[in-house]
């Protein structure tokens, strides 16, 4: 008996022992589980959450989709720096801006296959009803444009998305004629433009403007310019040297005091010269307000100091200012016939690098909505396209 009583002692209850065995898979199993069940909860909590506010409101503020995607970001490659933005409504406010799209390579050849383009820049307070204008001018020359629109922050656009102009608008801000604002909203373009490595000509146009020549004709003429295009002339009367505060000395002589053209063509140097500048803009943001314009002033008397042997002095938007008054003529439906088309596309005489030359202007304005039509109808035989 007591050999039996020593055994069972020794053996402290073994059919307890297999009991606590049996018992502890099934609790594992019933952790387990709630763990699956806690996972599936949270990620169809997570998913209704990204569907209702996006994925960037769930994280925060500091945690910003760039900073989510480093963790997953391709290694560093050429491709990243030449590739074009994929969505021009960035986050950068305008200081960060102009200083991301003033970087500029210092060597001239390209280590990659560069096909030139020349960034078409719309300053407009929100339609552009000559769009299908347009959509015509490009057709068929994908790779040699890019387009760039900038309207009042409130305008929403309806482009399809077979549009030359879908999701082209830049983050943008209020504008005045006149004001400061406008220049901002120019080197706003100008900034964003030089993001494509591949812009090489800058052209500023309005919702009133139309090519006025094939688009052939035009990336040529641009392509093969010695100068860019930027009106610059010594005005001694009281709308020039009239406007002209002796606050601007010593970075502005009266002497150096241009008027020009609000629209403008310029190659990618001079447009980095552009959005660099904080020598000049303190000065004009301060000094010139109406009744001087700084749309008149700032880019022609800036440009003739830094770059004057780089100007053709002159712009290839073509204007009427025959009708007299502060402003352009203005033209509607009844103004677009042959006869007014070939009086503006013929008798044009200018230089061109420094010769003779006929073909003076690219692209014309004040077009008003009216004209699309007729002008629809007399592209073919007169504008080519």
């Amino acid at each position: 008996m007591q050999l039996r009583g020593s055994a069972l002692e020794e053996g402290k209850n073994p059919t307890a022992k297999v009991n606590q065995s049996r018992v502890m898979p099934h609790r594992l199993f019933k952790l387990l589980l709630l763990f699956l069940v806690l996972c599936f909860i949270f990620s169809a909590v997570t998913i209704s959450l990204i569907r209702h506010f996006g994925g960037q409101s769930i994280f925060g503020t500091n945690m910003s989709r760039n900073s989510f995607m480093s963790c997953i970001e391709e290694p560093l490659s050429l491709d990243r720096w030449i590739r074009p933005p994929s969505n021009l409504l960035h986050s950068m406010n305008d200081s960060e801006l102009l200083w991301r799209a003033s970087f500029a390579p210092q060597r001239k050849q390209y280590p990659f296959t560069r096909v030139p383009k020349i960034a078409f820049m719309f300053l407009t307070k929100g339609p552009l009803p000559l769009a299908p204008i347009w959509e015509r001018f490009f057709k068929g020359h994908d790779g040699r444009y890019s387009i760039y629109v900038h309207s009042l922050p409130s305008f929403k656009p309806q482009f399809t998305s077979s549009s030359v102009f879908y999701k082209r608008q830049i983050p943008s801000q209020v504008s005045e004629w006149g004001r400061m604002s406008m220049i901002d909203a120019e080197r706003r373009l100008l900034a964003n433009a030089l993001l494509d490595i591949s812009n090489e000509w800058f052209i500023l146009l309005s919702e009133s403007c139309i090519p006025l020549n094939n688009f052939t004709v035009a990336y040529q003429y641009l392509m093969k310019s010695k100068y860019s295009f930027i009106g610059a002339f010594d005005d001694p009367g009281p709308h020039g040297r009239g406007r002209y505060k002796e606050n601007m000395l010593p970075e502005v002589n009266i002497s150096e005091w241009r008027k020009g053209s609000q629209w403008f063509e310029v190659n990618r140097k001079l447009a980095i010269n552009i959005v660099e500048d904080k020598k000049f803009y303190p000065k004009f943001l301060e000094f010139c307000r109406p009744p001087c314009y700084v749309d008149e002033h700032y880019f022609p008397t800036m440009m003739t100091i830094r770059a004057p042997t780089m100007l053709a002095n002159r712009s290839i938007t073509w204007v009427d200012w025959s009708r007299g008054g502060p402003h352009p003529a203005t033209f509607g439906r009844g103004d677009i016939t042959e006869e007014f088309m070939n009086r503006v596309l013929e008798h044009q005489n200018c230089t061109y690098n420094d010769q003779p030359s006929s073909l003076c202007y690219l692209f014309g304005r004040k077009f008003a909505p009216s004209t699309m039509e007729p002008l629809l109808l007399l592209a073919p035989k007169f504008l080519g396209f």
